[in-house]
């Protein structure tokens, strides 16, 4: 990317911002993980500039920092907005968890709300622990250091998994997505597991298990009206 290049596309977040805005939307978050250009700029294992784009971790912060400050600029203070990140490439020598602390200290000072911790997808090379709740780890790590809130993902999908994760303060949010993929009903499904009440559309409460529990045992107490 030339110099010109970069100012048109830092431009274009702008103007995705102000159209997510004026749509209506009441958060915006700028992709800094997965490959996506920014993470280009952040890991070294990508990027190979020799300007001040690039090199030491200051410059390769450069373009994903000046972006997010432009977005931050054309939101509402009042509205949040965050930033996702791969919190490592898995791959030695290229973009780990301390940079990533880093990355959240100054994206702090620019106004950000919160971190959404993912990892990888740069770099085939990469050796993934995949387990549930993988990223926990270094979610806590961002959190403590950092001093943001996070949302973690990676491969969760319990209910009491989400709990422990956020009851724990290791993170601050729990983001599903093969989970409710799986399972588009796992907010009332979770409710009923750790006793909670959820809402139902009066239309559908004939669907809870307490309506019917016949064919719904041992399920938690009845729905609140």
């Amino acid at each position: 990317m030339t110099k010109a290049d970069i100012v048109r596309v830092r431009e274009e977040f702008v103007q995705a911002t102000r159209r997510a805005l004026r749509i209506g939307y009441d958060l915006v978050e700028m992709h800094a993980g997965h490959g996506y250009l920014a993470h280009e700029f952040l890991s070294p294992l990508s990027n190979r500039r020799a300007d001040e784009y690039g090199g030491s971790l200051e410059n390769r912060m450069r373009f994903p920092l000046e972006t997010f400050a432009a977005m931050r600029a054309a939101w509402p203070a009042d509205k949040p907005m965050g930033v996702r990140i791969s919190v490592t490439d898995w791959v030695e020598g290229g973009w780990d968890v301390d940079q990533s602390v880093v990355f959240a200290k100054e994206l702090k000072k620019l106004g950000c709300d919160y971190i959404d911790i993912s990892s990888g997808a740069l770099d085939p090379r990469q050796q993934v622990p995949f387990a549930p709740g993988y990223n926990v780890p270094s979610a806590a790590k961002v959190k403590k250091e950092a001093g943001l809130p996070t949302m973690c993902v990676g491969l969760i999908t319990s209910p009491r998994e989400c709990e422990d994760f956020i009851a724990s303060g290791k993170t601050d949010f729990v983001v599903l997505a093969r989970g409710m993929m799986w399972n588009p009903r796992f907010a009332w499904h979770a409710a009923e597991e750790l006793g909670a009440d959820a809402p139902y559309a009066p239309k559908y409460m004939a669907c809870h298990p307490k309506m019917r529990p016949q064919i719904f045992p041992n399920r938690a107490k009845a729905p609140k009206r």
